[in-house]
């Protein structure tokens, strides 16, 4: 069973909180599926931004896996400079490009300050959180990825733009269908 936490201060949230729908996304910067769902979820929010609050949770694979958890680093580094969504556009569109070096361009691109980036790299300062939001999904019954939830259902299609359009067109309808039962 898949238990959904409230959304809080742990979470990078990109829209209104007041939003009608929400879209949690677990996933992984190195993940092929997630690196394929990538521009079909930014399609959807596209066609609803101002309507919907989408939320992204690290669930990153093992360290065998390449350069996973250093990617969820950078973003979590690129986070305490206030530029999470960047680096998540960097990671996600240049989904080979994890290396150090290649994170570092990334980086300036940016506009962050590299010399604390890479530090912050180095030293593994963001490694405790990452590790904490990865155990936080396995325990909330995230087991694979992506995971995606809207408004607290799990949606279970391959997520491409249009299912995704749909499912949060469902959720609005279900909405407005609420209000209108309301005296």
């Amino acid at each position: 069973m898949l238990a959904i936490p409230e959304i809080d201060s742990h979470d990078h949230v990109d829209g209104p909180s007041d939003a009608p729908v929400t879209l949690l996304e677990y996933a992984d910067f190195e993940c092929p599926v997630c690196v394929l769902a990538y521009p079909e979820i930014e399609k959807a929010r596209a066609k609803f931004r101002g309507g919907l609050r989408y939320v992204y949770r690290h669930v990153p694979r093992s360290a065998a896996d390449g350069f996973t958890k250093q990617a969820a680093e950078a973003s979590e580094a690129a986070a305490a400079q206030g530029k999470f969504w960047e680096m998540y556009r960097e990671l996600y569109e240049h989904p080979d490009q994890h290396h150090r070096s290649e994170l570092l361009g990334h980086a300036q691109r940016i506009g962050l300050d590299v010399q604390r980036f890479s530090r912050e790299l180095d030293e593994h300062v963001h490694a405790p959180r990452v590790k904490e939001l990865s155990i936080r999904a396995l325990r909330n019954g995230v087991v694979g990825i992506p995971t995606l939830i809207i408004n607290g259902e799990r949606f279970e299609q391959r997520p491409s733009a249009e299912a995704l359009e749909r499912s949060i067109n469902q959720q609005l309808e279900l909405l407005k269908a609420k209000k209108k039962q309301q005296p």
